[in-house]
């Protein structure tokens, strides 16, 4: 994971964009324009933008926009596309990531996951949508993968947006350097903290790293907040993951730490549905995903876990639940409305 973080493009002037995505409703209030960056300091198992995983730029291929023109594979100077049953294949260990290969193909079937952008340009480029976000309450995001591993940009970054009059939200594993959290939350109207499990051990099993780090940077963000008003608002966010995290017991656990260390400090609590679109976003990037074949839970269990949580010690009014839910039959809602 260092090797990957060393390979980001990343100063004051530049970063490594993954996607700028416009009209997002789910990363802060209102409507946003979420930046998210690569590269992660976590290997969350059920990570759903392995895209964001690696620091540096990837190539996948799109099976749908392909024509099977094989220009890509003329332009390879390194051999490593290749033409089979399945489509095009790309030999990782070959790639060096160039992108002439998705610069030249005329279906746009190659894609680079990862761009550098400097700093005026992005500015710039979010301040487009400005008129959105004074209609809904809305502003910039800042994502990743961990967007503290690139602090160096993202600081000046949302320090613009915010004398530009943009809301600046920063979204954090916190697995991260607690003095460029620090930094970037002098720049912060809203800071969404992931806290995905209390327990250690589960949650080094999950991540493949202990949570010690993440619930000291908390703790100090909480003190943060209680002296200096910022950032404005707090946000903590648990992934309900099945066989890992959707669980009564770590939903209590996690609401017990809450309402015991940073009571009237969380603004929102946010649980957050396991989402299983994801799946081809592996299959892309050549990578295996044991979430691939778990269904969403139903409604019914969403709402469950909402209760758990407004259970657990929190001010009951914080506790959110969204995501994604099964559909559920309208035979088997009405077999179960039968007396």
């Amino acid at each position: 994971m260092e090797d990957q973080q060393q390979e980001a493009t990343t100063s004051e002037r530049q970063a490594t964009v993954l996607n700028i995505q416009r009209m997002s409703t789910e990363d802060g209030p209102g409507i946003r324009t979420t930046v998210f960056l690569k590269g992660c300091s976590l290997v969350c198992a059920w990570c759903h933008n392995p895209e964001a995983l690696a620091a540096k730029a990837q190539l996948v291929w799109h099976d749908w926009k392909c024509i099977a023109c094989n220009t890509c594979q003329s332009v390879c100077e390194e051999d490593a596309l290749s033409a089979n049953g399945e489509g095009i294949a790309i030999d990782r260990e070959l790639c060096n990531v160039c992108g002439r290969c998705a610069e030249e193909c005329p279906a746009l079937a190659l894609e680079m996951l990862g761009t550098v952008w400097e700093l005026d340009d992005l500015v710039t480029e979010v301040v487009k949508d400005k008129s959105y976000f004074e209609t809904s309450g809305g502003g910039i995001t800042v994502s990743g993968g961990e967007p503290v591993l690139q602090a160096p940009f993202v600081e000046p970054f949302i320090r613009r947006c915010g004398e530009l009059g943009l809301h600046t939200a920063l979204d954090t594993c916190g697995m991260c350097s607690a003095g460029a959290l620090e930094k970037l939350c002098g720049h912060t109207d809203l800071l969404l903290y992931d806290l995905k499990e209390v327990d250690p051990q589960r949650h080094a099993r999950f991540t493949g790293y202990s949570n010690e780090k993440i619930l000291e940077n908390l703790l100090s963000l909480g003190e943060r907040v209680r002296k200096q008003g910022r950032p404005s608002e707090l946000w903590i966010r648990t992934p309900l993951i099945p066989g890992a995290t959707a669980n009564e017991e770590t939903i209590r656990a996690i609401g017990g730490f809450l309402a015991e260390k940073l009571d009237g400090v969380i603004d929102r609590w946010e649980l957050c549905a396991f989402n299983n679109l994801a799946t081809d976003k592996y299959r892309r990037l050549d990578m295996s995903w044991q979430y691939a074949d778990t269904p969403l839970m139903s409604a019914q269990e969403l709402r469950e876990f909402e209760q758990v949580a407004r259970g657990s010690g929190v001010n009951p009014d914080i506790v959110a639940a969204t995501g994604p839910v099964a559909v559920e039959r309208e035979d088997t809602r009405q077999a179960e409305a039968s007396p």
